[in-house]
């Protein structure tokens, strides 16, 4: 079998256009939660424990010079990131759980 025929069967089943829609939904999906985490839950978090801004959060490993900007750990991007992941992976967690669900009925 040449390989465009290949291609043009695997383009035509469902599975392909499925796969790509996921994607795409998914994507924005991973836009709208990063939202939330960084403009809606973490700035009461921020608040709670002394107004701290997450994403402002790092350690300074090597000061600024005139030629170089500052070398920077910056670990409160990591825990907004995290928690962008938790949210996403539960929420696929509770897709898959519907779906299988609903597969068994």
């Amino acid at each position: 079998m040449s390989i465009i025929k290949e291609f043009k069967e695997f383009a035509i089943k469902g599975e392909a256009v499925d796969m790509a829609v996921g994607i795409v939904v998914g994507a924005a999906f991973n836009k709208i939660v990063s939202s939330l985490v960084s403009d809606i839950i973490m700035p009461p978090i921020g608040l709670l424990i002394g107004g701290v801004d997450f994403k402002n959060l790092k350690v300074i490993m090597k000061a600024a010079t005139k030629d170089a900007p500052a070398v920077t750990l910056n670990y409160g991007q990591f825990v907004n990131t995290a928690i962008d992941f938790i949210i996403v992976a539960f929420s696929v967690f509770l897709a898959v759980k519907i779906i299988n669900r609903l597969r068994k009925r």
